[in-house]
């Protein structure tokens, strides 16, 4: 069930009747925890056992740990949390990837051995709600959050259904406050939560989408394609990953702030980024702060040298990479985007001491923008790419533009390409919010249902599951 389905609609129609109708805030809670879980049932029943274990282990554990003074047993309970977490995530989600690889290893060695596979269906969601789940934790275990001692309230925070199976990934500290007092409806800014549910739902249905099978068909077979097709395929891919990822964002802030709750901003104009750096303070903002909060200075973060430093920073992408897939094109992703983020340390450093001299103080920003968006797109060649062979044959065509094939992708998507561009800046302008803000009430109601006539004359007559639901 996502949300652009006809199901998902009526079942959030019922949730928020019922929802608001209700006169107290536990039965609210109550309320919303069933109807999440039955949203996760409906992927698969049989891992609400997972999602319903793993709010009992961090419950208890956190209760533990908030209750012992000894540090050795703090350390201890706080590994019963980390073991059970990512053992889960390990099993479903990485079993057959270290398998396979440590197979492909002795075969390298001339020791072959015989390879132990699974048919592990991967629960959806899990990579999100176990993040979750371990913020919580480790923020009691560095004394930064008292420990929820009401069970409902971290059940709720945990299972919310808006976010629970593709983010973004809420803090304890930013939501369990939210479940503390009763949401009032007088200060539920609707019109803003229906606005931004459509822009989403505009990003996702209207232009991923009908990307997808424009994307798929290139990245099948891409050596049977010309150098100009390699650029639109891997642009529209771009396209396609980010209104796919940041409109499920969107709807999710939309459908939790229609119920009174208010989730954590995504994504913001990531392509407009001016630097590597500011790419990822717009891109998937969630998941780099939850990178840098528990792992890159947990490991040192920016102190104890330059080598350490880039040492940290590398290691925190290259993980980040593969939480994202059980495959190495995303391990070598994260690579990239680490060795990107060094570079762009040190020309930072240059430029500060050369004081952007000459004709670079005037041009740096357009073509850091330009440079940055190129590098991206380069690298979701090797995100997007089923082996490092496919990615092969893309580069070749990306860079070099040499391609031996002559089947052609229609070029006229460049030109929607610009015009996406040119609609997506000026929807993150904040003039244009206001005046759609400040419209009457009759006539934002027209125009919101012209808007949904329109996308659903445009949208595809199937229903594509979210990019990010496989991770």
């Amino acid at each position: 069930m996502v949300f652009t389905e006809f199901r998902f609609l009526l079942f959030f129609a019922i949730v928020f009747g019922v929802y608001w109708s209700l006169p107290r805030n536990r039965w609210r809670k109550v309320f919303i925890l069933l109807c999440s879980y039955a949203f996760y049932g409906f992927w698969d029943w049989r891992f609400l056992s997972l999602l319903i274990g793993s709010t009992l282990i961090d419950y208890f554990v956190s209760l533990r740990i908030a209750d012992t003074e000894q540090p050795t047993a703090k350390r201890n309970w706080l590994l019963i949390s980390l073991v059970a977490n990512l053992g889960a995530l390990g099993f479903f989600k990485y079993f057959n990837f270290f398998t396979g690889s440590a197979v492909g290893f002795f075969d390298w060695l001339g020791l072959p051995v015989n390879s132990v596979t699974l048919n592990v269906v991967l629960p959806v969601g899990i990579s999100f709600f176990t993040f979750q789940t371990l913020s919580y934790t480790l923020d009691v275990y560095f004394g930064q959050l008292p420990p929820e001692r009401n069970m409902l309230n971290l059940a709720c925070f945990i299972a919310f259904f808006p976010q629970l199976v593709a983010g973004p990934i809420v803090r304890a500290a930013d939501f369990l406050p939210q479940l503390q007092s009763m949401r009032l409806f007088s200060q539920v800014n609707v019109r803003a939560c229906l606005l931004l549910f459509i822009v989403g739902f505009f990003k996702k249905a209207c232009v991923s989408d009908n990307l997808a099978p424009l994307v798929d068909t290139y990245f099948a077979a891409p050596e049977n394609f010309t150098a100009l097709s390699a650029w639109i395929g891997v642009l529209s891919y771009a396209v396609q990953i980010y209104c796919d990822f940041s409109g499920y964002s969107d709807m999710a802030i939309a459908v939790a702030g229609l119920l009174g709750y208010e989730l954590c901003l995504n994504f913001d104009a990531p392509y407009f980024a001016s630097s590597i750096t500011d790419f990822w303070r717009r891109w998937h903002i969630s998941l780099s702060t939850w990178l840098k909060d528990y792992l890159y200075i947990p490991l040192g973060g920016n102190r104890g040298g330059k080598l350490l430093t880039y040492r940290n920073l590398m290691l925190t992408m290259l993980l980040g990479g593969l939480w994202h897939g059980a495959a190495w094109t995303f391990v070598i992703w994260g690579g990239m985007h680490g060795g990107a983020l060094i570079a762009h340390r040190e020309w930072a450093k240059w430029a500060k001491r050369t004081q952007n001299v000459g004709w670079l103080a005037g041009t740096s920003a357009f073509w850091g923008m330009a440079l940055t968006f190129y590098w991206v797109c380069f690298t979701w060649i090797f995100f997007r790419a089923a082996d490092f062979g496919t990615a092969a044959t893309v580069v070749k065509s990306f860079v070099l533009l040499q391609s031996p094939g002559v089947e052609q992708l229609n070029v006229a998507l460049l030109g929607v390409f610009v015009v996406l561009a040119g609609l997506h800046w000026v929807f993150y302008q904040p003039a244009w919010k206001l005046s759609l803000m400040r419209l009457p009430g009759q006539l934002f109601a027209v125009g919101y249902g012209f808007a949904i006539a329109a996308l659903l004359t445009i949208m595809p007559t199937s229903y594509a599951p979210f990019i990010y639901f496989q991770f």
